[in-house]
């Protein structure tokens, strides 16, 4: 039991580590292929460095820029590149949040 609970709990931290640098694949809503999703801003801006690193809401496909009250604090989301999530079929906020 105190295995389990010792295995959950360092899963946990190193998956919401601020230092993590991997990537996760989101399946995008069109025929485009993967939107690249990841955890820090800076593998984001690596990515795409031509391009604007906005956060995406995974859960509504709705994504906030940098200075909005939302960027980067969705209980569910990931950075990505705005053209990708645009291709992908995300978009904007509409209340500037």
């Amino acid at each position: 039991m105190f295995r389990r609970v010792l295995i959950t709990l360092l899963t946990t931290a190193l998956f919401f580590s601020p230092t993590a640098s991997f990537a996760w694949s989101h399946k995008a809503s069109v025929s485009t292929g993967t939107l690249q999703l990841f955890s820090t801003e800076a593998a984001a801006q690596a990515h795409c460095p031509r391009d604007e690193v906005v956060w995406l809401n995974t859960n509504s496909g709705i994504y906030h820029e940098k200075g909005m009250r939302w960027y980067g604090r969705t209980k569910s989301g990931a950075y990505v590149c705005k053209k990708e999530a645009d291709a992908a079929g995300d978009r904007d906020t509409r209340n500037g949040q």
